[in-house]
């Protein structure tokens, strides 16, 4: 598959643009007439850069209100391709895009349209270059690609030809099968975009909420599977206009671009939709399949450990052995791990410097984990490996979250193995019931908002995650936009939270810690009334919740006299769905923002959303300094 993104789609200057571009593998770049005209280089050396950069030139564009002109306004705009047409020959490209007119002073009408592409091809084959001509979805008379590849196939020259943009068609609801029926020759370029589903005008919708594929609602592998079925072998190039991509890196967007490409192509090759050249390589492997959170891993100095340590305690977790060669402490409750480590040197402590007390790897158990490295570097994930030490075990990871550490743990290793390798244990190691904790329910990282569609597409392309509906939960300092990714069988459940605003906890985790990363983590027992017991006994601080949540929730549910009033004197907050009940209890945050949520669930699927405001609230109001008393 052959690659292109535009200019227009990524932040910066020209040569940042060409810059990322580059790195993130595309093999070609459009370039963006406004990028050109702002650059202050000439078009011969914006070429060259282009080529230096490794990199070709897939299309110039756009070239606008070209078709259906009156005189004397139809000989300037050949005049302006004339010129237009010298600044290709100058960059070294030989495709521009003219979309369909938007002008008041256009006629309309098919005839006079091609018979205007047709002049201007003739024109474009004396300056050794093609025209493309696109349906924009706010055109005047054409916005419709089926009226476009008439107008371009009543045009009939060989230097005129058909541009298909994905957004274009989807989002004016046109059936993507009418592709099938264009020649691939007639198909000079293909640009791509997804957007959510919005009740927007096409316009404002087009310019500002587009996004990668993969990344919206719109039918995106439909319509590459019917350009698929021509036969087309040329560029798929993404066009996507989104002020978080603009304001973000222009290096994450451009691995994000190639990355859903990549994925999509995968798609539609594993479901038999795609052509299969022997070209071209073979599928990844599967979307890795996941079976829950192998481990935890924090990463700390001496002086912190002991807080944490007690912490882990107190919840039920016991000291279980000491690491063969480095100082590392491995904790255990029923199959739960957690490593806490205070190395100081290697990734662990340079991830405790940038970041303080953080979780800084999570393991994942994974059925097949040499495939899910493979999938996982086949769409551009960063792998990581660290010197170990003889006989210990070499664990393939890859970089995620914040920089942190996603190691994938052969299924097999994940409850003995691993840890009888490269840990001194103590007796009956594996053997400890604690307060009850019997699995890692989720896993919330809070992320910057640019980013959050980035964490998305990452998570969703390499692992067996299905994406939900995205929430929006009200904080004190503003809204929180909250994404879950989770397994058929909720084995895992990865949150991806990220604020706008910079008073929400939320943002404070983010400016705080130094960067995205794992803000809480939930553990789930069996029964969440015992476990709360044994917290009290414990004296662990729990998070207190105000009595009005409790007036309500007794006026809302039918819940036994004797069980809300358990959960009255513990704060346990309590949700109902279709399909079952829910029951959360959270710890008071540790210094940086971390926290950790107890959880027990009766056939819920959901992660209590309802109750996410009160713990906000409640949250906020206890990180605010006290009121001196006058």
């Amino acid at each position: 598959m052959k690659t292109s993104i535009a200019t227009v789609s990524l932040s910066g200057d020209l040569a940042e643009k060409l810059t990322a571009t580059a790195a993130a593998g595309f093999g070609a770049v459009e370039i963006f007439e406004n990028d050109f005209l702002a650059f202050d280089h000439g078009p011969r050396e914006v070429g060259q850069m282009v080529r230096d950069a490794g990199l070709e030139i897939s299309l110039f564009q756009p070239f606008r209100d070209f078709e259906g002109l009156p005189e004397p306004q139809r000989a300037k705009a050949f005049d302006r391709a004339r010129r237009k047409f010298e600044t290709m020959n100058e960059l070294g490209t030989d495709l521009i895009l003219i979309c369909s007119t938007v002008s008041p002073l256009a006629l309309g009408g098919i005839d006079r349209a091609a018979e205007d592409l047709a002049a201007l091809g003739e024109i474009a084959a004396g300056a050794g270059v093609r025209i493309g001509y696109e349906a924009l979805a706010w055109g005047r008379f054409v916005n419709d690609h089926r009226d476009a590849w008439e107008i371009v196939r009543r045009a009939d020259h060989a230097h005129v030809g058909l541009i298909l943009d994905s957004f274009h068609s989807l989002a004016r609801g046109i059936d993507s099968a009418s592709i099938r029926s264009i020649p691939k020759d007639k198909i000079f370029i293909v640009q791509m975009a997804d957007a959510p589903k919005l009740d927007l005008d096409l316009l404002s919708w087009s310019r500002h909420y587009r996004n990668m594929p993969g990344q919206g609602a719109l039918p995106i592998a439909d319509f590459m599977a019917a350009i698929e079925a021509t036969g087309y072998d040329g560029y798929y190039s993404l066009e996507i206009f989104n002020d978080q991509f603009r304001a973000g890196s222009a290096r994450q967007t451009a691995v994000d671009g190639r990355r859903s490409l990549i994925y999509l192509m995968d798609r539609l090759k594993a479901e038999g939709r795609a052509m299969k050249g022997p070209s071209e390589r073979d599928p990844l492997p599967a979307p890795a399949r996941t079976a829950g959170v192998s481990f935890t891993e924090f990463a700390t100095d001496g002086a912190s450990a002991e807080g944490l340590t007690d912490m882990l305690t107190a919840i039920g977790f016991r000291h279980a052995g000491t690491h063969r060669s480095k100082d590392v402490e491995l904790f255990v409750q029923g199959d739960l791990r957690v490593v806490v480590n205070t190395e100081m040197e290697g990734f662990a402590h340079s991830s405790y410097v940038v970041h303080g007390t953080n979780v800084c790897a999570l393991g994942l158990r994974m059925t097949d984990a040499p495939a899910a490295l493979a999938r996982a570097e086949g769409l551009l994930a960063t792998p990581f490996r660290q010197t170990v030490a003889s006989g210990e075990q070499d664990l393939p990871a890859i970089r995620g979250v914040g920089g942190s550490l996603l190691y994938l743990v052969p299924q097999d290793d994940a409850l003995g193995r691993q840890w009888e390798r490269d840990f001194a244990l103590e007796p009956g190691w594996d053997r400890h019931a604690g307060a009850g904790l019997v699995a890692v329910d989720h896993i919330a990282q809070t992320v910057r908002y640019e980013d959050m569609l980035s964490w998305t597409l990452f998570y969703r392309s390499i692992f067996d995650l299905s994406v939900l509906p995205t929430v929006e939960v009200p904080d004190p300092g503003g809204l929180v936009r909250s994404q879950v990714l989770e397994t058929a069988d909720g084995s895992l459940r990865v949150v991806l939270n990220g604020s706008q605003s910079a008073r929400t906890l939320s943002a404070q985790f983010v400016s705080q810690f130094v960067g995205p990363g794992v803000q809480h983590v939930a553990f789930r027992t069996n029964d969440i009334f015992a476990t709360a017991k044994a917290l009290q006994a414990s004296g662990v601080p729990l998070l207190p919740i105000p009595q009005n949540y409790y007036d309500d929730l007794e006026a809302k549910f039918d819940l036994p006299p004797e069980t809300l009033a358990q959960m009255r004197a513990t704060g346990i907050l309590y949700d109902r769905d279709e399909a079952g009940e829910y029951f959360q209890i959270y710890l008071r945050a540790l210094p940086g923002g971390f926290f950790v949520e107890l959880v027990e669930r009766r056939g819920y699927r959901g992660l209590g959303a309802p109750n996410a405001p009160i713990r906000l609230a409640t949250q906020s109001r206890l990180s605010q300094p006290a009121i001196p008393k006058l």
